[in-house]
């Protein structure tokens, strides 16, 4: 256990309007746990952590005074938890009988280390801020459950990219933890081959750029941004949707300096190289066996971040004895790696996995 003292502090309740139909939208609460001497996994340490997160729904407690319907919902790579929030995630899950209704659930949107708004490095300490890696990210979400919100154990954990791959590390370091694992858009492997080519191009292309000045500078690099920027976006794209989408040259280019120019305003160059490097040591398939949470593993077939063609879910497949797999078809109306993030296209598996993790109230 690392040794550290924790503070909550609440930033706040707000109430979001996420259309659910015929019915109030469920209030949104956010907060911060603010973590005293955080060690990371590196061997560096950060004096004070703060970790971000909102919730939906209230806390149920069985007769043994323990929370037991807690969700946890893990963002991917340069998101946040705000990201659920988006109407064509929340519309689909949250409201009254639908899979994840609030009524029922009490539902965590964490924001990872380096992400939202918790501690990242644009916050002042630029490239001095601490390396994180995906051990401290899951580290982090840990905290916020059980410091933040006193939660031993979880329904439900599900993970979109990144947050699909903090989920193969939750279940191989804390077995136990949850009822249920939906990881969606991710590969239990070392990220190698394309997948790391394309992050650390961008990484290099920041870094390249006499803007950065090695982290310390005035104004944004926007040429090293710009061209990380559009490795983002291809290594996201969908070829049918944005051929059907954007079936002009004018089109396709219109959208896609528009896309470009939309990514670099929200976008900074150090917490992005943060962000593309914290996987470097990812890598969870030698212990896949260690895996024993009942799990539906989701990806799609036009992921140029995760190809299917690679084959490693059908051996994966072979270790994992409690894993249902299912490849979502390349489709005009399907997103790519952001197929996750649109509900309607899996939010029956969900709820399948649901069903088939219910256990009787304690």
């Amino acid at each position: 256990m690392r040794a550290m003292t924790t503070l909550l502090t609440t930033a706040g309740i707000i109430s979001l309007m996420l259309t659910a139909q015929a019915s109030a939208a469920p209030a949104v609460t956010e907060a911060d746990v603010v973590v005293k001497d955080f060690h990371f996994h590196d061997g560096e340490t950060l004096p004070e952590l703060k970790l971000h997160y909102r919730t939906l729904g209230t806390p149920h407690r069985n007769a043994h005074g323990k929370i037991d319907n807690a969700v946890m919902i893990l963002h991917g790579t340069g998101g946040s938890g705000a990201q659920f929030l988006a109407p064509q995630f929340a519309d689909e899950l949250y409201g009254p009988g639908q899979p994840l209704d609030a009524t029922k659930y009490f539902i965590i949107l964490p924001d990872n280390i380096g992400h939202g708004g918790s501690s990242k490095p644009s916050d002042g300490l630029r490239m001095a801020f601490p390396k994180y890696d995906y051990d401290d990210m899951v580290e982090g979400q840990r905290l916020i459950l059980a410091k933040g919100l006193g939660i031993e154990h979880l329904r439900l954990i599900f993970g979109t990219s990144m947050g699909c791959m903090h989920i193969f590390v939750w279940a191989e370091a804390h077995p136990d933890f949850a009822d249920a694992l939906m990881p969606m858009a991710c590969q239990p492997i070392e990220i190698a081959g394309r997948n790391r080519m394309w992050r650390i191009g961008s990484i290099d292309a920041i870094k390249a750029d006499p803007a950065w000045q090695g982290g310390n500078y005035t104004s944004p690099p926007a040429q090293g941004l710009r061209t990380a920027a559009a490795l983002s976006v291809i290594a996201g794209s969908a070829p049918e949707y944005l051929q059907a989408q954007y079936p002009t040259r004018q089109q396709a280019e219109t959208y896609w300096r528009e896309r470009i120019d939309k990514n670099l305003a929200s976008t900074d160059a150090n917490d992005m190289i943060y962000q593309y490097d914290a996987s470097r040591n990812y890598n969870p398939w030698p212990g896949l066996e260690r895996i024993t949470a009942p799990m539906t593993w989701i990806n799609s077939g036009d992921d140029f971040i995760n190809p299917p063609e690679l084959g490693i879910t059908d051996k994966a497949l072979q270790r994992l004895k409690t894993t249902h797999i299912r490849l979502i078809p390349s489709s005009p109306e399907t997103r790519g790696h952001g197929t996750h993030t649109w509900a309607k296209f899996w939010k029956d598996d969900l709820s399948d996995l649901l069903k088939r993790t219910a256990k009787q109230p304690q």
